[in-house]
This record gives C-alpha cells, sequence and structure tokens, in this order.
C-alpha cells in the first residue's frame, strides 16, 4: 500500500476595511470550504479603520511569498487596489462580477482579488470562488507579465537584464 503525499493547501490571507467585515467572514468561509487555508488579517470589529493598514497587511504577505493570494474588501474596493498594487509582485484585480473574477485569473494571473462590499454576499461568494479555481492560461499573458515585472525593477532602480 502507497502512501499518501499530504495535500499542499493554498494559503490565502485576507482583510478589509471596518465596511467589509461580514463580508470578510462569508467570504473566507467559501474559501475553507474550497480547501485553502485562510489567514485572516483583520480588522476584529466594524469600528473605522484605515484601509490602507490593511491592504498593506495582505499585499506584503503576498509579495513576500508567505501566502498564495489574497483577498481585500473595502466599500468600493478601489482603495484597497490603490494600495496594495504598490507593492512589487502584486497584480490586485478590482472586480465588480464574475466575468472580471474569471478574467484577471486568467490572462492577468492576479495574485489579490479585491472587492466592493456593496456586491452583497453572494455574488463576492461566487467571484471569490471563481477566481480561486481559474487557471492562469500563461503564454503570451505571461510575456505580459514579464514586462509589468521589468517595470517594477526599473522603478525600483534595478538594472534591466539583457537579452
Amino acid at each position: 500500500m502507497k502512501a499518501e503525499l499530504p495535500t499542499v493547501r493554498e494559503k490565502i490571507a485576507i482583510a478589509s476595511d471596518h465596511r467589509g467585515v461580514a463580508l470578510r467572514a462569508a467570504v473566507a468561509a467559501r474559501l475553507e470550504q474550497l480547501g485553502a487555508a485562510v489567514v485572516d488579517m483583520g480588522p476584529e470589529t466594524n469600528a473605522s479603520v484605515d484601509y490602507p493598514v490593511y491592504a498593506r497587511r495582505v499585499a506584503e504577505a503576498v509579495s513576500r511569498g508567505e501566502c498564495d493570494r489574497g483577498v481585500l474588501i473595502c466599500g468600493s474596493g478601489i482603495g484597497m487596489s490603490i494600495a496594495a498594487n504598490k507593492f512589487r509582485g502584486v497584480r490586485a484585480a478590482l472586480c465588480h462580477d464574475t466575468r472580471t473574477a474569471e478574467m484577471c485569473r486568467r490572462h492577468n494571473n492576479a495574485n489579490i482579488l479585491v472587492m466592493g462590499e456593496s456586491a452583497g454576499e453572494a455574488l463576492a461568494r461566487e467571484m471569490a470562488v471563481i477566481w480561486f479555481e481559474t487557471a492562469f492560461e500563461g503564454g503570451r499573458h505571461q510575456q505580459r507579465l514579464d514586462l509589468i515585472a521589468a517595470i517594477e525593477k526599473e522603478l525600483a532602480g534595478e538594472k534591466p537584464a539583457h537579452s
């Protein structure tokens, strides 16, 4: 009898601002049902907070490789996506429907899903499932991500690799 290899669970960081606390819990529960190891990065209550603090927690965890992917939720999703995209290697995509949730993974390999709290629980859970289960297509899309990575390096003052 062959010993089974341990299942590697994808680790997903999740955070919100005060407006997204309830929705964050619903999305986290759905991702856990799908087999993800969810790391909740707050906040603990719906008392007013500054969204960049929570966007930073998730984006740093993804950028450093401590978590495979992340989810951010705030009132509109706009502020969270702006803040998260400041981190190297982060591709935070603000999604409003299932199509954008699918395409951000398929073509952009988005590693952070950002949603507005106004999406509502049913749509947010559905978007999270699609985003979690959709694979990156690679190919010409990887070439484009490589161009983005080169811009990040250049802006960080690193010399570009010559071909």
